[in-house]
Formats: C-alpha cells, structure tokens, sequence
C-alpha cells in the first residue's frame, strides 16, 4: 500500500470518529464552541478552560495547556471570531487526539510566565512538541468539525420533520 492510500484510510478513519464523537456529544447547530468544550469536558472527566490571550506576534496562534486536573486552551484575542474559533477547534483536535498538551515555542513561555525558565515548564508539564503529522491531525479534527457544524446549519428543516428524519436514519448518520 502506498503512502498516500495509507494517508487516506487514517484520514477516513479520523473523520469517522470525529463525527462519531460529536454525536455522542449531543451537539445540535449553530455550533457552541463554549457547549463542545463543556460537553467535552464532562466526558473527559476535568475541566476546560478557554482563555483569550494577547499571545505574541509573529508566533503560536493558541495552545493547549493541560494540568494535572485542568486543561486550558489559550488562543489569540487579537484576531477576528472566525479565527479565534479555528484556533479553539485546533487545539481541541490535539486533545481529543490525545497528543498531550504542548508548546516549545520559548517566546511564548517568557510572555506568558516571565519569571519562570522556559525549560523549567516544559519539564512541569512533561512537554514532547508537535511534530507534522500530529499538527495536521489537529488541523484535520478542526476542519471535520467545522464541516458537520456548517452542513447541519445549511440543512433547514420543518418544525418537528428534524426528529422524524433523525429516527428513520438512526445510526445511519454517520456521515453527517
């Protein structure tokens, strides 16, 4: 098998659980980033936190911090809505990939916690950095979600239909 087939079927198999997970999360349109992440949240049995954040620039856009009992998504508060929800679809790719949360950019460690040596945080929070393949997972979780959130909300229907349509699918739904 080539390494473009193999690519393929783990694409596959990603947006499949993707779209699985947001199932299980009961998420209905418009999509409520704020709601995900609760949902999230409840599954993963801890909290999720999002900060907006003035992070420097040229640098990260956002990332996730996880704690021993909280995670955090830190994303850039100086950007538009649209980019800051990209961005918190991002760094949720990574958790529910379960990459472990990351960052090695230095400057954002000396911005975000000026008094503490970078080496020393990332060693805290046993840091490993992200490589290609997991930031293109992270982007593919991304754009999965933001897919299904926007195909739902371009599918109108009538008053009470929805539900009707929904139970003759049942767990046909997996493509949506």
């Amino acid at each position: 098998m080539t390494g473009d087939a193999r690519s393929w079927r783990n694409d596959l198999h990603l947006r499949r659980g993707v779209r699985t997970l947001l199932q299980e999360l009961h998420l209905d349109t418009p999509l409520d980033i704020q709601l995900l992440c609760d949902r999230l949240a409840q599954r993963r049995q801890r909290p999720l936190k999002l900060v907006p954040y003035p992070l420097p620039t040229p640098g990260v856009f956002g990332l996730w911090v996880g704690t021993g009992d909280t995670d955090y998504i830190l994303y850039q508060r100086e950007t538009t809505p649209a980019h800051q929800e990209h961005i918190i679809l991002h760094e949720i790719g990574h958790i529910i990939s379960e990459h472990g949360s990351d960052n090695n950019d230095e400057d954002v460690w000396n911005h975000l916690f000026p008094d503490i040596p970078p080496e020393m945080i990332r060693r805290a929070l046993r840091r490993d950095g992200y490589g290609p393949a997991a930031e293109r997972e992270a982007e593919m979780v991304a754009t999965v979600i933001k897919e299904w959130a926007t195909l739902l909300d371009h599918l109108r229907f009538p008053q009470g239909k929805r539900d009707q349509l929904s139970r003759a699918f049942d767990d046909h739904q997996g493509w949506l």
